[in-house]
């Protein structure tokens, strides 16, 4: 449950200072790899602010605020104690903090190695996922979910009302947090509903993406950390990341304080046996029950159409947000989305917020979806991606980045937390073409009648000075330079099952540009013939190809006269002084 400590209204603030006091002392004192990691890297040096891309993975939500011990995370191997130790027993307490719920570190770790096959210059850490869902929801509070990972009672934030919180609209039909109003930070790892929609993750291959599943919220946690191609064994990178989990410095010192507890050591502990965290962000108390210990407030309902919203008594109304002003969404000047397999697209998409008067609106979050049957994605290998509109009401989506299936296919922007008119962009993905081919062959292709010629015909392709790697291209044995149709004598390829062809297609080039053709044979024909190459994107190459009967003059020369090799094996027997004195 993420909140921050200097940009919101809330209680507590006493509790924070201490807290961050801690925070400040445990990284002095015990975590010193907060401050130089195991590799020298720097934890707070270059922190980055994270990325305007939603307010936090759970919308500001309040977190637990309860600092590491400051003893061995390593469990206690000596006899159990007769009865249960104080707050303040430093070895049963580091034990005890250091033990996570054996199905959530399943899940925990799970995400990490799918991570690194999917991601795999992200290096994300399982321990930082532990981290994370320690501050968040207490390790699924101590392991309360059963063996496919559901959490057996929901986990939920307070309602985002804007009430000493961040003001967030229902985005969700109370889908997942229950909450036709206000959004709620739900499961695990606290994903506002908004933030799922996109973020969501199948982690236990139920075909369901369920934020109350830890091993679903843990999986999308681990792709969320890992978007915008950051690499989270670089400090400043992984600060990033945390930052955009809750931009706040307090929740970073937090995290990374618990990271490092866990990367000295942990162990697995029955699920529903995982300490319970006692204090939060917002002074509330966490060992409460149902919930997560979230403030308990009236239930609210959503007012049939025509109908004056609920209002509770005493409470004053909320003055429009700058996302309820927004009519439209209007293209912001995005030039055609044309890209090559493989390649990045040169221009970004640029969306203006408006009112219905036409002014520009700032601050509004615009999420942007790849739509259609494509492979293309956001930087990052996201599909959808939510960037806020800046002082010119413009919000411009990270670049996109063709696969390799070609066709076309739509981005849509919408705003996000109201039903306005979006706007719908058209992408091209085009295949993978070459300008030029070039042969590699130093020496021209010649063969005798019915023989087999030597080498085998290579060529380069490169597109703008570029290689040219998994093109496709056609290679033909035309009739002339301008009968492009196939000929039907001289030299041939062979099928699978030997049998002459004389046009192949389905070839490609290889990661250097490169493609080899198949070895050519010859039939009785003699003459020059001309094979030709071409590639998608127009380039062309032509080869001669000579079929002509041995030269006489370049065989051997005939052997001397048997009288004359009798006689030069006379001389050389005639003088063995010679030959020894040689």
């Amino acid at each position: 449950m993420a909140a921050q400590f200097g940009r919101r209204l809330r209680k507590g603030a006493a509790t924070t200072a201490v807290a961050a006091v801690a925070v400040a002392a445990l990284s002095a004192s015990q975590a010193p790899g907060v401050t130089t990691g195991d590799t020298g890297r720097q934890a707070n040096a270059g922190a980055s602010t994270a990325l305007p891309d939603e307010a936090g993975a759970t919308g500001d939500s309040p977190y637990y605020t309860d600092l590491p011990p400051l003893d061995s995370p390593n469990p206690d191997t000596g006899p159990s104690p007769s009865s249960s130790p104080s707050v303040g027993t430093a070895v049963s307490r580091g034990a005890a903090e250091a033990g996570i719920p054996a199905t959530v570190l399943d899940a925990y770790q799970k995400a990490e190695a799918e991570l690194r096959s999917s991601k795999p210059g992200c290096n994300l850490p399982w321990q930082l996922l532990a981290a994370i869902g320690k501050v968040e929801s207490g390790q699924a509070r101590g392991g309360d979910v059963d063996a496919e990972g559901n959490t057996l009672h929901r986990i939920l934030g307070p309602e985002l009302d804007g009430n000493g919180f961040a003001l967030i609209k229902d985005t969700d039909g109370g889908k997942y947090d229950g909450n036709s109003q206000y959004d709620q930070a739900v499961g695990p790892m606290q994903f506002i509903p908004s933030t799922w929609a996109w973020a969501g993750r199948d982690g236990n291959g139920d075909g369901v993406k369920d934020p109350n599943n830890v091993y679903d919220a843990a999986l999308a946690a681990g792709h969320y950390l890992c978007r915008n191609g950051w690499d989270l064994s670089v400090q400043a990178d992984m600060n990033s990341a945390i930052l955009s989990y809750n931009n706040s410095q307090d929740y970073l010192n937090l995290v990374m304080s618990w990271y490092e507890y866990y990367r000295k050591g942990t162990h697995s502990v029955p699920d529903g046996t995982g300490t319970l965290p006692r204090h939060r962000s917002d002074n509330s108390t966490g060992s409460g029950s149902g919930s997560g210990g979230s403030t308990t407030k009236p239930a609210k309902t959503t007012p049939k159409p025509g109908e004056p919203s609920p209002s509770v008594p005493g409470t004053p109304s909320l003055p429009p947000t700058a996302t309820d002003t927004v009519d439209h969404l209007e293209d912001a000047g995005t030039a055609t989305l044309t890209a090559m397999a493989g390649e990045a697209f040169g221009k970004q998409i640029s969306t203006r917020a408006e009112t219905k008067a036409g002014r520009i609106v700032a601050k509004v979050r615009v999420r942007f979806t790849i739509v259609g049957d494509t492979d293309a994605t956001f930087a990052g290998g996201e599909s959808t991606a939510t960037v806020v509109t800046d002082s010119k009401g413009v919000a411009v989506a990270p670049a996109l980045q063709a696969g390799e299936k070609t066709g076309d296919f739509t981005v849509h922007a919408g705003v996000v937390g109201r039903t306005a008119k979006g706007v719908d962009y058209d992408a091209t993905v085009t295949a993978r073409a070459a300008d030029t081919l070039a042969l590699v062959n130093t020496t021209a292709p010649t063969c005798t009648p019915g023989g087999e010629f030597t080498d085998q015909v290579q060529a380069k392709a490169t597109y703008q000075g570029a290689v040219a790697d998994k093109v496709a291209a056609t290679a033909t044995l035309v009739k002339s330079a301008d009968d492009p149709s196939t000929n039907d004598k001289g030299p041939y390829f062979k099928d699978a099952n030997g049998d002459p062809v004389r046009t192949l297609t389905d070839l490609t080039t290889d990661a250097d540009g490169l493609l080899t053709l198949p070895k050519l044979y010859a039939d009785d024909t003699t003459g020059t013939f001309l094979l030709r190459i071409t590639t998608t994107g127009g380039a062309t190459l032509t080869v001669e190809l000579t079929v002509a009967a041995a030269d006489p003059s370049s065989s051997p020369s005939p052997s001397a006269s048997p009288s004359a090799s009798a006689s030069a094996s006379a001389s050389a027997s005639a003088s063995p002084s010679a030959s020894a004195t040689s």
